[in-house]
């Protein structure tokens, strides 16, 4: 392929050792070139706009805004850039998640160097890439779908009530909420309290629980 274009590629992981890891190891390939890291989902966005990359591989556990969020704008605002969902996370709930939050692919983190390479080529041409077990959550969370959907609710918050949750969750002050958004304090608490309307949350701490409940806030094992 060193006579085509190469793939570019934005990697967004929280772990630095991890995103200069793949940085490298998709440099010693000719057919990809990466052309910027980010360190929280914010960034991943922010950059993602700039760079205009063929392919975001995106970490879904990260500060700020979490993957599945980074995901969702990146979609919306750069339709045709590829998302792949690079994670150690295969848990079914954040696996359904990331299908709906319009991602292009998943793998986990364990997957051989290979295979990350075709991934990355397949999703780049249009085609999805999941992993085998991946899939295998995918097509039994397709089957049980008309048995009801507990998370459903968070669904009614907007991309920024989930990303305003997120920061509340993580313990960020209205203040700092404000100045990173670069919106005024008063807009932050009436976000807060349409999120705490819609899910019928009565406390700080409930909000808290929710949004680790439902991978907002994703714990680190």
């Amino acid at each position: 392929m060193s006579s085509q274009k190469k793939i570019t590629v934005l990697i967004a992981d929280d772990h630095t050792i991890v995103r200069h890891g793949i940085a490298s190891l998709l440099s010693s390939n000719e057919d990809f070139e990466v052309v910027a890291e980010a360190e929280n989902g914010r960034d991943a966005v922010e950059l993602a706009i700039q760079k205009r990359p063929d392919v975001v591989l995106m970490d879904i556990a990260m500060p700020i805004l979490n993957g599945l969020e980074a995901t969702r704008q990146i979609k919306k605002q750069l339709p045709q850039t590829k998302v792949l969902i690079l994670s150690g996370h295969d848990k079914d709930d954040y696996i359904l998640q990331v299908v709906h939050s319009g991602a292009n692919g998943y793998l986990l983190k364990t997957t051989m160097a290979e295979d990350l390479f075709n991934a990355l080529r397949s999703v780049n041409s249009g085609q999805a890439f999941f992993s085998p077990s991946v899939s295998k959550v995918i097509v039994e969370g397709y089957l049980n779908r008309d048995k009801g959907d507990a998370k459903s609710a968070i669904r009614m918050l907007t991309s920024r009530e989930r990303e305003i949750l997120q920061l509340i969750a993580e313990g960020h002050l209205h203040q700092a909420i404000a100045q990173r958004l670069n919106i005024s304090v008063r807009t932050v608490d009436t976000h807060r309290n349409n999120i705490m309307k819609k899910l019928d949350i009565h406390d700080a701490a409930g909000l808290v629980n929710y949004a680790i409940k439902n991978s907002i806030v994703i714990i680190q094992q």
